[in-house]
């Protein structure tokens, strides 16, 4: 029952995340509320007891955020208004 329990409130705060990462303006809060959204969905994994897939989503995870932050870092960056 306490698992239940906290894979559902680990759940809602994954979907509050990714509306979040859907609706900032600036790119570079987008890029680190997904990286949240992978360690959310790490911590789903591994309170359903499977950590194979829980450390493949992080490193998944890692690389991903890796990579927007040095394609932001190429770019220039407009700061909102």
């Amino acid at each position: 029952m306490e698992s239940l329990i906290l894979i559902a409130v680990l759940l809602i705060i994954m979907i509050a995340t990714s509306i979040l990462a859907l609706s900032v303006k600036d790119i570079l809060v987008s890029v680190i509320l997904f990286s949240a959204f992978s360690l959310f969905a790490v911590l789903i994994y591994l309170a359903l007891d499977s950590p194979d897939v829980a450390f493949t989503e992080a490193i998944i995870g890692i690389i991903a955020t890796t990579f927007f932050m040095v394609a932001l870092r190429q770019i220039r960056r407009k700061e909102p208004q």
